[in-house]
């Protein structure tokens, strides 16, 4: 037996788990393709800087929780703790901007966090990233919110909340963020909540400690501060959101875990995962391309989390449609049995139809019970008798009815039969 098992605070997706996993992956993504978003694929580690200058350095995140080394060249380099950094760095290192706009876009991946492993909460998972990038406008703010609230839907997840608020911008941002230092400057916080507060005061709100929580009662809150511009905006973002069926509650202390946000700023939380509630959640960022040496122009963006969503499907009891291993199984019996078999599989695959057959030595009774666990709807028996005859004997599972049917005919058959 080996010593060597999975790093701490990680895991595997493993058969029959990982149909499970796919299914919600694809769901959430399915919104997606129909609404003309690109698919996107970026490294898993990019340089250092990126993070600390996209992500915002007073975040947990980047101050405790990136997995950072130096490669063989001296370069500092870092797995990717999220994806929108990584792509926004492809969108200005390939111009993407200076074509059509916005620029539609969306990835799938793992990153990685130094946590403290607990439910819900890993060191390496999967999300779901989508971006619409170069247009500040709020219909296309609330099309991203909507399309994260159609994956749930799509899901059949009915437990779960939209909380939204928004952060403001350039234009209200430094007055209120004046109002709240001078707040927080009276409140008994300890040195490295200070030094987070002198970086990003905003940090200091999402502290989930209750000692903290429980002196910001009377906080100042960004949404009561925000310019007649700003309002404007996020007023307009309701009114969509209305117009799509989404549902929302107000948050104004929402703060999600990273600096870039402006504007509109929304998270999905769900009911039945305890103190970890979050599904998803996302939001503007006006700023982000210029702070990392591109363009002055607007994104937004969100990112779900496929593990989170998985346990929040888990919490509803909810039966999430997963496709059998296979359409069809064939059983041989002899070894000029198994030569078509292994034929006949490759036929039927090529003609749309998922098959599988039984390998190494089987009697006719094991090589049922491995159909039977493979899910096949319908099951392709050839025995001797069978061969001499020109026929294989096709058995629907779910009725135990079987009827002879010629060998040149059997791959038209499964196929309507499954209806590939």
């Amino acid at each position: 037996m080996s010593d060597l098992t999975a790093p701490k605070g990680t895991f595997d997706v493993l058969p029959p788990d990982s149909a499970r996993f796919l299914a919600v992956r694809d769901t959430l993504t399915a919104p997606l393709r129909r609404a003309g978003y690109g698919y996107v694929e970026t490294p898993v580690f990019e340089d250092t800087a990126l993070f600390a200058r996209g992500v915002g350095e007073s975040t947990d995140v980047v101050s405790k929780e990136m997995y950072t080394f130096t490669d063989k060249g001296g370069r500092s380099l870092t797995l990717r703790p999220e994806l929108t950094a990584g792509l926004m760095r492809a969108f200005i290192e390939h111009r993407l901007y200076s074509g059509p706009l916005p620029v539609k876009l969306w990835s799938v991946g793992s990153a990685f966090r130094y946590e403290r492993p607990q439910a819900g909460r890993y060191r390496h998972f999967t999300q779901v990233d989508v971006e619409a990038l170069g247009v500040d406008d709020p219909a296309l703010d609330a099309e991203m919110i909507a399309l994260a609230d159609q994956g749930y839907r799509d899901l059949g997840l009915t437990g779960y909340q939209l909380q939204l608020t928004s952060l403001g911008d350039s234009t209200c941002r430094p007055q209120y963020r004046e109002l709240l230092t001078a707040f927080l400057a009276k409140l008994d916080l300890d040195a490295d909540t200070r030094r987070r507060a002198a970086i990003n005061p905003l940090r200091v709100l999402d502290d989930k400690r209750q000692q903290v929580q429980d002196q910001l009662v009377d906080a100042p809150l960004m949404v009561d501060h925000l310019s007649d511009t700003t309002r404007a905006h996020y007023d307009a973002v309701r009114e969509h959101l209305a117009a799509l069926g989404v549902a929302w509650v107000e948050a104004p202390r929402l703060v999600r875990g990273l600096d870039y946000y402006t504007k509109t700023t929304f998270e999905f939380v769900h009911g039945g995962l305890g103190s970890q509630s979050a599904i998803g959640g996302g939001g503007r960022y006006d700023g982000l391309s210029a702070a990392l040496g591109g363009p002055d122009v607007s994104g937004i963006g969100y990112a779900v989390g496929v593990d989170r969503t998985i346990l929040a499907v888990q919490a509803e009891g909810l039966d999430v449609a997963v496709p059998a291993g296979v359409q069809a199984f064939v059983v041989p019996l002899g070894a000029e049995a198994k030569k078509l078999a292994v034929r006949l599989v490759g036929q039927l695959r090529a003609a749309g139809v998922s098959a599988d057959t039984v390998y190494g030595d089987r009697g006719l009774k094991g090589a049922m019970k491995a159909a039977d666990r493979s899910g096949a709807a319908q099951v392709v028996v050839i025995g001797d008798r069978d061969l001499a005859e020109g026929v294989g004997q096709l058995k629907t599972m779910a009725t135990g009815e079987q009827v002879a049917v010629p060998l040149g005919e059997l791959v038209d058959r499964v196929r309507a039969t499954v209806g590939a």
